[in-house]
C-alpha cells in the first residue's frame, strides 16, 4: 500500500516529469539552472537558419554601433528584459511534439511570481540535424510575434 503512495508523490514532485524529452532538454537548456541570452554567439552552434541568420545580423549591428542597443534588446526565449530565476525554475513546463526530423516544444511559465502579465507561452521549432536537435525557430504565443520574422536592418549593408 505504501508503495503506490510513493510513486504517486514522485510522479507529482519529480521536476523531470515536465520535460518530455530530448527536444525538450535542447530547450530546457535555456531556462534551467540558469537562463541563457540564445543571440549569443557561444550558443549558436544550438540553432540553424533562419534564426542564425537575425542573431548575425545582430552580431553586426552591435560591432558596427557597439555603444547602441542592437536588434535584439530582449531574451527572445523568455519574450522579456526582466525575470526572476527561481520563478521560471519553479513554474516551467516543456511539452514537446514530434514528427520525424521536426519537433515543437511549448515553454510554459512566469517570470515573476505575482502579476498578470508575468505568464508566457513560447514555442520553439527544432529539426534534428546529423542527431542533434537544433533550435530554427521561436515563436511568442503571448505576444504574437516570431523570431525570424522579427527584421535586423543595422546589420546589414544596402544594396
Amino acid at each position: 500500500m505504501k508503495l503506490p503512495l510513493v510513486v504517486a508523490i514522485l510522479s507529482i514532485a519529480a521536476p523531470a516529469a515536465a520535460f518530455a524529452g530530448p527536444a525538450s532538454d535542447a530547450v530546457k537548456f535555456f531556462y534551467v539552472p540558469a537562463v541563457k541570452f540564445e543571440a549569443d554567439a557561444k550558443y549558436r552552434d544550438r540553432f540553424t537558419e533562419p534564426v542564425t541568420k537575425l542573431f548575425d545580423l545582430n552580431d553586426q549591428a552591435a560591432k558596427k554601433n557597439p555603444d547602441q542597443v542592437a536588434c535584439i534588446d530582449f531574451d527572445p526565449g523568455l519574450d522579456a528584459q526582466d525575470f526572476d530565476q527561481k520563478t521560471i525554475g519553479k513554474t516551467l513546463k516543456l511539452a514537446e511534439v514530434v514528427d520525424g526530423d521536426g519537433a515543437q516544444v511549448t515553454a510554459t511559465f512566469k517570470l515573476f511570481p505575482e502579476g498578470d502579465d508575468s505568464a508566457r507561452e513560447m514555442h520553439w521549432f527544432l529539426k534534428k540535424i546529423d542527431g542533434k536537435w537544433k533550435i530554427s525557430d521561436i515563436a511568442s504565443k503571448t505576444s504574437d510575434w516570431t523570431l525570424s520574422q522579427l527584421e535586423c536592418m543595422a546589420g546589414q549593408i544596402p544594396e
